[in-house]
């Protein structure tokens, strides 16, 4: 069965990134020895899904984000790869799971943004969340829940709080019925 994670980072007022999908900001973060978990979070996953956006910011990075894990790319348009640990998916997000999940591949980390973490709540694809809360507030971006969001009840399993400031939240949904 696969297991979807959404495991990301949000400034105090719901931004995942600025209007331009910067992510400058994240830098107050960059504290010798703190990971905040993501190295043991990385190594528990065994694929990754991400919007075409999101695929284009770990482009500018100086090495792939992502080494070593299946990238599941969601986007219409016709983009291309050199990576063979690349795909891009057309598919609904429903299909792609499937297909994901028909590779043995169990452990989905959801790296974002908007539009495909919306498109995975509106389904209830979403079997956790980590969500680390930066001490910034920046205003106006892409938003981590944009709009029309659907309702959902969450149960929180687990927080910590970092000396930066960062307030890790682990949750899982409610299922009702």
């Amino acid at each position: 069965m696969t297991k979807v994670t959404l495991y990301i980072a949000a400034s105090l007022d719901g931004y995942i990134a600025r209007s331009d999908g910067g992510i400058d900001w994240l830098s107050i973060l960059d504290i010798e020895g703190e990971d905040y978990g993501y190295t043991d979070f990385y190594e528990s996953i065994d694929a990754i899904v991400l919007g075409s956006k999101t695929y284009e910011v770990g482009l500018g990075f100086d090495k792939w984000p992502y080494p070593d894990k299946k990238s599941f790319v969601f986007t219409q348009r016709h983009l291309k790869s050199d990576r063979e640990d690349v795909v891009f998916v057309s598919d609904t997000v429903q299909q792609a799971l499937a297909n994901i999940e028909a590779q043995g591949l169990e452990n989905i980390w959801l790296v974002g943004g908007g539009a495909l973490i919306n498109s995975f709540l509106q389904h209830n694809l979403i079997d956790e969340y980590i969500i680390s809360i930066i001490p910034t507030i920046l205003g106006g971006g892409i938003q981590l829940f944009p709009p029309p969001t659907p309702e959902k009840k969450l149960e929180l399993i687990h927080s910590k709080q970092y000396p930066s400031g960062l307030l890790q939240a682990h949750y899982k949904p409610i299922r009702l019925g």
